[in-house]
């Protein structure tokens, strides 16, 4: 039986830690032979913290892992060594499918495969604004300004506020992590 990938249960918050252990834990126990590839998916989102620009990793798929695995023999019984090795590792919880662990499609995971990428090229503001919204600009020359957000360019990560200088309402294009909200 080839391997397949499967969705594996993580306990909430412990999914890089459950992909840290079972990785030593494949290299010690030399399960190679049954696992051939973990994908932790994630992407870059970027906040302002202290008038600082700031990028960290949030999960696509929060509490699961993908694993490309042999988990059946030729005739679909069950492997005791790798479900063992699963079932045995420190913040999994365990298999999509249960007893019976049911493969995920190579398309779905080619389509999640194809999510990492795009994540990878962009990076997602930690907030989302909503057309209307007051927001404080803390960056550039319009540091300390509020003003009204009357677009938002989701794709290039840019909003286009109105300001009020000199008894006038100016637009101002504005990258997000420039602005917070009030």
């Amino acid at each position: 039986m080839p391997n397949e990938w499967y969705t594996i249960q993580t306990l909430s918050g412990q999914e890089m830690k459950a992909e840290k252990s079972l990785r030593k834990r494949i290299v010690e126990e030399e399960m190679s032979d049954y696992i051939q590839e973990i994908l932790l998916p994630m992407e870059k989102v970027v906040e302002v913290r202290g008038g600082k620009k700031t990028t960290s990793q949030r999960k696509l798929y929060p509490g699961y892992l993908f694993i490309k695995m042999k988990v059946y023999d030729d005739e679909r019984r069950l492997l005791p060594e790798p479900w063992d090795f699963i079932r045995n590792t420190q913040g999994l919880i365990g298999f999509l499918g249960g007893e019976r662990p049911v493969p995920t499609p190579d398309t779905e995971v080619e389509a999640i495969k194809a999510q990492i990428t795009e994540a990878e090229e962009s990076e997602k503001p930690k907030v989302n604004f909503e057309i209307g919204e007051v927001v404080k600009i803390n960056d550039g020359p319009f540091q300390n300004y509020n003003g009204a957000v009357e677009e938002i360019d989701a794709q290039a990560g840019k909003l286009k506020v109105t300001i009020d200088i000199f008894g006038r309402s100016t637009p101002v294009e504005l990258e997000y992590w420039q602005v917070e909200k009030q």
